[in-house]
């Protein structure tokens, strides 16, 4: 359930990370058919609070707010507040609260340092978890028993959801948003935001790295022409050939650009239409595999499990109960398995030739 959502905010908050959750949850957007959700922006202490550029806010909420809230999302505060002699002295009011809505079965999800509070109120305990790169090491030093990541962009613990710094945000809550109420509503409110729906990489790729300064939009058209053909196998050299570059050029062009390979850019892409396949169509899993350019059932399957943790039928009875698909599930032992999505930096190999960016099994 995603009905009701809260932020909590505290002195010197950072306006960004808030305006990142003000703008999935707080905007009405069903004249496009979208959800409505019931907001509010929560004082996690006594207000007017002070934001880090200097101006205040005074939250209409108070914390007994966050016990009707189906997600809580804690945003960030700044360094200033974070690296004090005595820690960030988060209030014990809001600490028991956010604990509260973990033990009654509500979400809560940190933006950027928000991680901290959650840290604070014990709920990283034997979690895995990610925050900010420049913080990560920090957030590990404070709370030992918490699992960090620092090179990734978001954590779903189920009950318990950390991101990365600033734009991360974003990726959580449309993440969250699509698990919830599926690819439609999360790729509209993308839409409307103007951002991408689904961002794949980790924040390491923006670790102590200069930004490359391109000559030129170079793989533009190559990009859209695989968004428009997902159903086609394609090479590593057809795709360079596009971009009138060599193969080792375009492949460390791509990963530049976009943060990921076009193997891993590729099958993301992918999983992203058979999701829109399977929610908004009727049409059998061998067919979606096919058209979703997998080839078949089984390595659709394969992919789906190591992308989305479930299978494809399991995913569409969540999404569309009354439909039933032709095709039914496999067993799991039948479905290839323990192998991750491919590593930055690698490609398959098919029978259709070296560096295939397609569905190798």
């Amino acid at each position: 359930m995603l009905r009701n959502v809260a932020v909590v905010i505290l002195n010197e908050f950072t306006p960004f990370e808030l305006g990142v959750v003000c703008e999935v949850f707080g905007v009405d957007r069903t004249d496009d058919g979208l959800p409505r959700y019931d907001f509010a922006v929560v004082g996690g202490e006594p207000g007017p609070l002070q934001s880090s550029d200097g101006f205040t806010v005074q939250p209409s909420f108070g914390l007994d707010r966050l016990a009707a809230a189906d997600l809580v999302v804690v945003s960030a505060v700044c360094d200033s507040r974070l690296y004090r002699p005595a820690g960030p002295e988060f209030p014990a009011p809001m600490i028991k609260a956010l604990q509260a809505t973990v033990a009654r079965g509500a979400r809560v999800l940190s933006v950027c340092t928000g991680a901290f509070a959650l840290g604070a109120a014990g709920l990283l305990d034997g979690r895995r978890c990610t925050a900010h790169w420049r913080q990560a090491a920090e957030l590990a030093k404070r709370y030992p028993e918490a699992m960090v990541n620092p090179d990734v962009l978001y954590v779903d613990e189920g009950l318990v959801i950390t991101s990365a710094g600033t734009a991360a945000g974003i990726d959580a809550c449309l993440h969250l948003v699509r698990k919830e109420q599926g690819t439609r509503v999360a790729n509209g409110i993308a839409r409307r935001m103007v951002v991408p729906p689904h961002r794949d990489g980790g924040q390491a790729q923006y670790v102590d790295q200069p930004v490359a300064v391109l000559s030129c939009d170079t793989l533009g058209e190559v990009i859209g022409w695989m968004q428009r053909h997902l159903a086609e196998p394609v090479t590593i050299r057809q795709l360079a050939e596009r971009a009138h570059l060599s193969e080792r050029t375009f492949a460390r062009r791509f990963v530049q650009e976009t943060g990921t390979t076009p193997l891993r850019w590729l099958t993301g892409q992918r999983i992203l239409l058979a999701q829109e396949l399977l929610e908004e169509t009727d049409a059998s899993i061998d067919l979606i595999a096919d058209r979703a350019g997998f080839g078949n059932a089984v390595t659709l399957r394969h992919h789906f499990r190591l992308w989305r943790g479930t299978t494809p039928q399991a995913y569409r009875r969540a999404f569309r109960p009354d439909v039933t698909a032709a095709t039914p599930d496999y067993h799991p032992s039948t479905v290839l398995d323990g192998h991750p999505p491919s590593a930055p930096g690698g490609y398959s190999s098919s029978s259709s030739g070296r560096n295939t960016v397609g569905m190798a099994g």
